[in-house]
This record gives structure tokens, C-alpha cells and sequence, in this order.
């Protein structure tokens, strides 16, 4: 096994709680899918959100989702002038027998646009 770290973003409408649950469950959902991962396999999630988005922790959907005994931590990214907003961010470190070149980075919504060369 070797340790990886599979990145993923996504972006929301409006600083609205529901919305950040919503679409933080799809990406971790998507992240876990995409590379056949059970919560087993991950050893730890960081979450960033940009400044505009306070209405909750976007790790709480990673709890209702089983991530019990794994840590989690949420921060704010920088405030980029010009930067794309409402945006979740992740990057989870997992285990893995699957080589960084085979490793799923999910990009959703219109986070896909920071990342055109592997949204998926």
C-alpha cells in the first residue's frame, strides 16, 4: 500500500448550509467512488472553503457519511481577487495500491473549471 492524496472541488450557489452539505456529500460520494475507496482506506480529509462560505463546516457531511474515526479538518482558503467563488475544496490522503497516475481527482460543477485538464 502506498499513501496518495486525491484532490477534489466543487462550487455552490449561495452560502446556504443545505447546499454546502449537499454538495460535499456528492464530492466525497464521487472521490470515494471514482477510486473504490471504503472510509477504511482514508487516513485523513482536509476541507477548504473559500471566504464567502461560512454557513457550516463542510466536514459535517463527511460525519453523516461514516467518516466517524477519521480526522477531519476545515479551513478558509485565501482570498484570491479574481478567484472563483463559492468553492469547496478537498484533499484526502488515502491508502491505496493504485499508482498516483491512476488516482480519480473529481471535480464537480463549475469547480471543474480550475481544473480542466482532469475534471472529470
Amino acid at each position: 500500500m502506498a499513501v496518495r492524496a486525491v484532490r477534489g472541488a466543487t462550487q455552490i450557489d449561495a452560502d446556504d448550509r443545505e447546499q454546502i452539505l449537499e454538495a460535499t456529500t456528492e464530492l466525497v460520494s464521487e472521490v470515494m467512488s471514482r477510486n473504490g475507496l471504503s472510509t477504511d482506506d482514508v487516513i485523513s480529509v482536509v476541507f477548504t472553503v473559500t471566504p464567502d462560505l461560512t454557513a457550516e463546516f463542510p466536514a459535517l457531511a463527511a460525519r453523516k457519511l461514516g467518516f466517524h474515526d477519521v480526522p477531519l479538518l476545515c479551513a478558509t482558503e485565501i482570498g484570491v481577487p479574481r478567484a472563483l467563488p463559492r468553492v469547496i475544496r478537498l484533499m484526502a490522503h488515502i491508502d491505496t495500491d493504485r499508482p498516483r497516475s491512476e488516482v480519480q481527482h473529481v471535480y464537480l460543477r463549475g469547480a471543474a473549471a480550475l481544473r480542466l485538464d482532469i475534471a472529470q
